[in-house]
């Protein structure tokens, strides 16, 4: 059965199916060197969410999010400090999109209160542990920008506890999991690490599903 109405051929549904097909695909490449294959069908993931956010009418602010994201994809899919800084300013401008968001949208919170308050614990003491495995690893020059990013996706993540959908508060927190992931095996464990080529498959399954979460969220028919 098809998340939207139509069959396979209906252009909601031909977005979805084409970005988790790219999604998929990409985990053949995730270990790979960079290359220009690589760094198109990453972005052509999310860039589809965002497709389809437009496809639904989803707010303007939503597909503002993911088209910053499949942009900060492409910086990060090529190596270099410079795209690195250019793919983190990508997010933080998505972030802050999606923080915008959730605020226009905020109300009645799908998750009950107690369970609001636990993972607003647990997200600050990720945060904040994040930063303080990172802060003595990285060059002086990305510590100011890690931790404007780190606050940013803390910020994101806590606002997102007012959504009335699981969906929603489900995928900012697993957005925030894969970025933990993803500064754990760019800058703690070495490149040559056993642990490295799990870790990035999962960084990328966590940061899609988060993606596809959030938009699935807000386009989704109401049934």
């Amino acid at each position: 059965m098809m998340p939207f109405y139509g069959g396979i051929e209906s252009s909601p549904n031909a977005a979805f199916i084409l970005s988790l097909a790219a999604a998929a695909y990409y985990l053949f490449f995730v270990v790979r060197e960079p290359s220009l294959q690589r760094s198109v069908i990453k972005t052509l993931a999310v860039a589809l969410l965002a497709v389809l956010s437009v496809l639904r009418d989803g707010p303007i602010l939503l597909t503002a999010a993911l088209a910053f994201s499949a942009l900060g994809d492409a910086f990060l899919s090529r190596s270099g400090e410079r795209n690195f800084l250019a793919g983190l300013a990508s997010f933080l401008v998505g972030h802050a999109l999606y923080i915008s968001l959730f605020a226009s949208f905020s109300g009645a919170s799908a998750v009950p209160d107690p369970v609001r308050v636990v993972l607003a614990i647990v997200m600050a003491l990720g945060a904040l542990a994040m930063m303080a495995v990172l802060w003595p690893l990285v060059s002086p020059r990305l510590r100011v920008p890690i931790l404007v990013y780190a606050a940013a996706i803390f910020i994101m993540g806590l606002s997102a506890l007012s959504m009335n959908s699981v969906m929603i508060v489900a995928g900012a927190s697993l957005f925030m999991i894969s970025d933990g992931l993803l500064a754990a095996e760019r800058f703690v464990i070495s490149a040559v690490s056993p642990h490295s080529d799990w870790m990035r498959r999962a960084v990328w399954v966590t940061y899609y599903a988060a993606q596809l979460l959030i938009t699935l969220g807000f386009v989704l028919p109401l049934l």
